[in-house]
């Protein structure tokens, strides 16, 4: 059964890292385009996808560290969790810069349009600006996402301070419960030593009693059978 769920972590670990490379990939795509919209948003629906499948495995990770027997491992995979979801957040930091800088290369190319004239670049410029309004959007929705998985993660991180707080007081009673175990066995130890010593004093008492009640009835059997020896 242990085998088995070190293989499920295993597998677990290996699909976050998977999962985080490939968003650290579209977000460098996002970072490099220069449009169109439809581009842009395309992009930005396989990074909001990546990061839902990243998320739900950090979650199902967090979820196998709570169940480990031991509280190392579970200490250990719990810290594990912690820093995935320190990379996603570094990611998602990451990935609003980059849409940060495709709207700047978007409007770069709009000014280079407005200089060229025309009224094609005035379509253009009018298709930007839907644009640009459609990438504010998508930004303003990205950081209200990040905004409510922050607040989440802090109250995951203190439900985790707290089942470690509550592992390390049973450790501890588990420990004075030990203690105490120890003194009464010690106690026992004793009483039953003396006990020993006690029983073997009275044995040796009995024995003397009785030898001195055989070397009585010996002279007095003596005294009467042969009162001239």
């Amino acid at each position: 059964m242990a085998a088995a769920t070190d293989v499920h972590v295993r597998v677990c670990e290996q699909e976050i890292i998977k999962y985080d490379l490939e968003i650290k990939a579209l977000i460098q795509d996002v970072a490099l385009c220069s449009g169109p919209q439809s581009t842009l948003t395309e992009l930005n629906y396989k990074v909001k996808e990546k990061f839902g499948q990243l998320r739900q495995r950090i979650q199902d990770l967090e979820q196998m560290g709570k169940e480990q027997d031991r509280d190392s491992d579970k200490q250990s995979m719990l810290k594990q969790v912690e820093g995935h979801r320190r990379q996603m957040l570094s990611n998602q930091t990451a990935w609003r810069k980059a849409n940060l800088n495709c709207k700047m290369s978007i409007d770069s190319l709009e000014k280079e349009e407005l200089l060229h004239g025309g009224d094609s670049s005035l379509r253009q410029r009018k298709m930007t600006k839907e644009s640009l309004a459609q990438t504010s959007s998508d930004i303003t929705e990205s950081l209200m996402s990040i905004s409510r998985m922050m607040a989440q993660q802090v109250t995951q991180s203190e439900d985790t301070i707290t089942t470690l707080a509550m592992s390390s007081r049973t450790v501890q009673e588990t420990n004075e419960e030990f203690k105490a175990m120890t003194g009464t066995i010690q106690l026992g130890r004793k009483l039953i030593t003396k006990y020993n010593r006690r029983e073997l004093t009275d044995k040796l008492l009995i024995f003397l009693a009785i030898a001195l009640f055989l070397a009585t009835v010996l002279y007095i059997l003596k005294k009467r059978l042969f009162p001239f020896l």
